[in-house]
Formats: structure tokens, C-alpha cells, sequence
């Protein structure tokens, strides 16, 4: 469990909530009026436009008629995927801000699927309730991450599967962050963690290096990673982040069965 300049987990997780609860992942890149037809549109084509990798990661179709779980839906791009292939989705997310979005893009599309106020720590469902358990950039938020991944393996099904994206440490942008809050601030002796969880999107973010992914995850049946070189790495190296390839991208898809 995290604390960050000697605030408790209890307070962290309340100042992680606020930050999304004024803006919802994926905001910043509409344009239009929020939470109309065309906001959505704009948000759902930014976010496959910058991460085309999404899709393959998902599957979205390979769950039609399957029980599905997202964790921390957002503004609902991934989630709606799921349910218009057909899946039996319900999503939750710790703000009413999303929630909210979600319902309403439902609406809008007329698609009908369950999304509710949950924490990650604490799923409101029985065991063994779903197929697939997806999470895309939330759970390094939670200050329990550790928590928050049992949770995933508890409400999974025998043989169901998680899939859930988390930040790499050894990545170019988590090195261009400490480049820029660290050593460019004259703090050089900052290291990354500390960096990312007081400069990066809500406080105490975390990200993972393989080793503590590998403890993240232990006891699990089967772990596989997906890694991605992200277009945040490149604005950070450049052509150097091509060239490295995948091994340094800011993104790492976990693909999990317990």
C-alpha cells in the first residue's frame, strides 16, 4: 500500500479520485461539446489514432457472449467496444464523472450495459463472476495496486483471463520525466518513482519494472507481456525509440489466467 509525502492510502486514494473526477482520461482530446455524440467520436478516434495497439490487446470480439469486467472504464471508448461485440459487459470506474459519460454514451448509441461507482481494492461482485477482467492504465493509480490485482483474480472465472496495461519504469518516458522534474529541476538524487508519483497525471502514480511485475503477479497459472513502444516515448527519444524497439516503451500489457 502507498503513501506519498506522509499522506495515508485513504487520502491518496481520495486526491487520485478528484484528479479524474474533474477530467476524465481522454478528455483533453475532443473538441467538442462534452458528453455529446460527436465529443465521443472525437475522444474514441484520438485514442485508437495514438494507441493503434489497443484493439489487438483487448480482443474486443473474442468475448462476444462472455461475462466482462473493465476496471476504471473512463470515458467508456474501450468499454463500448466490448458491448457492441456483443459482450455481457459491466464496467466500473471510481468516479461519477465517468459513470456518468459512460451511461450517457450508452444511451446515445443505444447500447445497455451495466457501469457503476466501484473501487479496484474492493469489487462489489461474488467470486468467480467473469470471463475476462480488462483494466487499461488504472490500476498503477490505486495506492493498492497489489489489492487491486487480487481483486481481479478473485472475481475471475476458472479459466477466465485478465488483460491489464500498466506503466513501465524502464521506459523512455518515465526516463524523460525524471530528465524533466528531476535532473532539470536540480534534483537529480529524485529517483523516477518518486518523479512519476508527484508529477504524473494524479498523485502516486506508479509504474513497474519486470522484476516487480513478476512479484505482482506471482502465483498466477500463466503471465505473459505485451509491451509497446507508446508516442509519448517518442516525443521523449525520437528515433531512438524505434529503433530500441518494444523493450522500452511506456506501456506493458499483462495478459493474466489465475
Amino acid at each position: 500500500m502507498q503513501e506519498v509525502a506522509g499522506r495515508s492510502a485513504t487520502e491518496l486514494k481520495e486526491e487520485v479520485r478528484r484528479h479524474w473526477e474533474q477530467e476524465p482520461c481522454g478528455t483533453s482530446t475532443a473538441t467538442a461539446d462534452a458528453n455529446t455524440a460527436e465529443f465521443f467520436r472525437q475522444v474514441e478516434h484520438e485514442r485508437y489514432r495514438l494507441e493503434p495497439y489497443i484493439p489487438a490487446f483487448a480482443e474486443f470480439e473474442r468475448w462476444s457472449g462472455r461475462r466482462v469486467l473493465e476496471v476504471g472504464v473512463g470515458l467508456g471508448t474501450d468499454f463500448v467496444q466490448f458491448v457492441r461485440a456483443g459482450a455481457d459487459a459491466v464496467g466500473v470506474d471510481l468516479t461519477e464523472a465517468a459513470v456518468d459519460a459512460v451511461r450517457r454514451r450508452l444511451a446515445q448509441e443505444g447500447l445497455e450495459a451495466e457501469v457503476l461507482v466501484a473501487d479496484a481494492e474492493a469489487l462489489p461482485f461474488p467470486d468467480e463472476s467473469f470471463d475476462l477482467v480488462y483494466s487499461y492504465g488504472v490500476l498503477h493509480h490505486t495506492p493498492d495496486t497489489e489489492r487491486a490485482v487480487a481483486e481481479v483474480r478473485r472475481v475471475l472465472r476458472p479459466g477466465g483471463e485478465a488483460r491489464i496495461m500498466l506503466y513501465s519504469r524502464r521506459s523512455w518516458l518515465a526516463l524523460g520525466a525524471w530528465l524533466r522534474w528531476g535532473l532539470g529541476r536540480g534534483r537529480p538524487w529524485h529517483s523516477i518513482s518518486r518523479v512519476l508519483a508527484e508529477h504524473l497525471e494524479s498523485p502516486g502514480t506508479k509504474a513497474y519494472t519486470t522484476d516487480e511485475l513478476d512479484r505482482l503477479f506471482a502465483g498466477w497459472g500463466s503471465v505473459r507481456y505485451v509491451r509497446n513502444v507508446t508516442p509519448y516515448d517518442r516525443r521523449v527519444a525520437g528515433p531512438l525509440a524505434r529503433l530500441t524497439g518494444p523493450r522500452f516503451g511506456w506501456f506493458v500489457g499483462v495478459v493474466a489466467r489465475p
